[in-house]
């Protein structure tokens, strides 16, 4: 008589289970139906409340109805649908989801969207000038060959632009440092340095028009 809620691998269930062989280490596997899964609250759960959110990303106003913890990464990827935000470790450590939220560099991953109402959100869709030339630190990007795979790269983009706000003269040392928090999975630092101290270079020479 089988046991009721469980089967057995070869689909004997209701009747006499297979015997192992004699000195098999392999016996009569037994799976049990699922549970429903764990509901603290008893089957009363309610569904996440949704909230009014107002963004405002690369100079453009947008209204928003979405879960209170729906994180800016998300927002902007699917619901705003700007990907160039891209999502890497989701713990803050990589920092391929980087944006800038007024002018300084935050990671999207960390914080709630409705945290971001008010600010001025620039992705690395917005670093590109209004004419859709790309701007001096994506140019550099370019220039020394500093994409590699691309996965990283927005977010040292948004990085480095914020950084050569502060220091428009670095040193290839003081870039190192710079872009010491993002990840680079292909490994290749060399030329993502060379580029934060060729887009200071550009930057420069836009300054000198």
């Amino acid at each position: 008589m089988s046991t009721p809620g469980t089967s057995t691998t070869d689909g004997t269930a209701g009747q006499t289970p297979t015997q192992p062989h004699v000195g098999s280490v392999r016996g009569r596997v037994v799976t049990t139906v699922p549970r429903a899964p764990f509901d603290p609250a008893g089957g009363e759960a309610r569904p996440e409340e949704l909230v009014d959110v107002r963004l405002r990303v690369n100079g453009a106003e947008h209204h928003i109805r979405v879960p209170g913890r729906r994180l800016l990464s998300d927002a902007l990827r699917h619901d705003l649908e700007l990907t160039g935000t891209h999502v890497g470790c989701e713990h803050g450590v990589c920092g391929a989801c980087t944006v800038l939220m007024d002018g300084r560099p935050v990671r999207a991953c960390l914080m709630f969207a409705a945290s971001a109402e008010g600010s001025e959100i620039t992705t690395v869709e917005g670093l590109t000038r209004p004419d859709g030339e790309l701007g001096p630190v994506q140019q550099a990007f370019v220039e020394c060959h500093g994409l590699q795979c691309g996965f990283c790269t927005p977010g040292f983009l948004t990085t480095i632009t914020a950084y050569l706000d502060e220091n428009p003269d670095p040193s290839p040392e003081e870039a190192r440092e710079a872009v010491a928090g993002n990840l680079c999975r292909c490994t290749g630092y060399q030329n993502i340095v060379k580029a934060v101290c060729r887009a200071a270079e550009l930057r420069r020479e836009e300054g000198d028009r």
